[in-house]
């Protein structure tokens, strides 16, 4: 899945460093002893990784798209028929579209005759995602699947219908006409099943909040790093997710997101929410990814981690995710820095 802030490609970078951190502390526990947690998940590459290496996750997202996607990846193990699953993408991939929300609202043959011609899926694979997505639904609410395979192949429609779309990258806003990709017909893919540690646990809270009631040994920090909210970047696939027939406004037809706004993405209120997650965290092993254009500088992260414990940082410089190349900014490489705390 395209997502902004993906760190699929510095996972050797961030596994070293933390593995570095672990060795220069002496700790000499195994993963499989070990609690670790991240709690900005996104697609769930960091914590799913980890979870290879055999530690036991908590993991989290205040999207929901986000969880459902993760609940997949991160608590689903040995709890799954991958023959059945098998059957079951090949059942939902036949079936016939149906004219349903994403069809109405966001193609552009469903939204004739409306104030605002959308145009973020092909009409046959708007339906068509619309059909697999009620499908699944009717599925799980008459007991014909279980909640692991409810979850899987809802983040397996999630993540396929997202390379369908006919967008730039996010759904801040979609093209004029049809790119390529979105005119292909959409086959819905499974997601790969992620063996590790069974004791894993995913939530869909506020990190604020959830950070009191949570405890282990390493926390992961991945926050949204600039003022733009994932809430309004992936808004169609938060409503893909739900399926709750959201009312929609605008141009781009945005569904009610105030309750999912992040204080991280508020340069006035960032400093001082990460403050407070640190000193709620119950944590020893403190992580922070962050790269040198976010809305707290190195020197204030560097400021407040050392108020609570030994402070450490790695860097890394890596290309600049491809949506950002039409923004301002000219840079085509950015700085990743992990930041790291031992907690007194």
């Amino acid at each position: 899945m395209n997502y902004i802030g993906s760190k699929y490609s510095l996972i050797d970078f961030l596994k070293s460093s933390i593995d570095k951190t672990l060795e220069n502390s002496n700790e000499s526990r195994q993963a499989s002893e070990m609690i670790f947690a991240d709690l900005f998940a996104g697609t769930g590459i960091v914590g799913g990784s980890f979870k290879e290496q055999g530690y036991s996750i908590i993991a989290n997202d205040i999207q929901y798209y986000s969880y459902v996607i993760i609940k997949h990846m991160i608590e689903n193990n040995g709890n799954l028929n991958e023959e059945r699953c098998q059957k079951l993408i090949e059942k939902l991939n036949v079936i016939e579209g149906i004219e349903g929300f994403l069809y109405q609202n966001y193609s552009f043959g469903g939204t004739e005759g409306q104030e605002f011609r959308r145009m973020y899926f092909s009409d046959e694979n708007a339906k068509k995602c619309d059909a697999i997505r009620i499908t699944i639904e009717q599925w799980y609410q008459n007991c014909e699947i279980t909640d692991h395979e409810y979850y899987f192949l809802l983040g397996s429609l999630i993540n396929s219908i997202d390379k369908y779309a006919n967008t730039a990258s996010v759904y801040g806003a979609y093209l004029k006409h049809l790119k390529k990709s979105a005119q292909k017909p959409m086959t819905l893919a499974p997601l790969p099943i992620m063996r590790g540690h069974v004791d894993c646990k995913v939530f869909n809270e506020d990190v604020s909040a959830l950070i009191k009631k949570v405890s282990g040994d390493i926390l992961y920090l991945d926050p949204p790093y600039n003022a733009r909210q994932y809430c309004t970047n992936y808004h169609l696939l938060e409503t893909i997710a739900r399926y709750d027939n959201p009312i929609i406004h605008g141009k781009t037809g945005l569904r009610e997101y105030s309750e999912q706004k992040s204080v991280f993405c508020n340069k006035q209120k960032v400093e001082r929410a990460f403050a407070e997650l640190l000193k709620n965290a119950q944590f020893k092993y403190i992580f922070l990814s962050y790269n040198n254009e976010g809305l707290m500088s190195l020197d204030t992260i560097e400021r407040i981690m050392k108020k609570f414990g030994k402070y450490a940082v790695f860097m890394k410089e890596y290309r600049r995710f491809k949506a950002d190349n039409a923004r301002d900014a000219k840079a085509e490489s950015t700085v990743e820095y992990l930041h790291c705390l031992i907690k007194n």
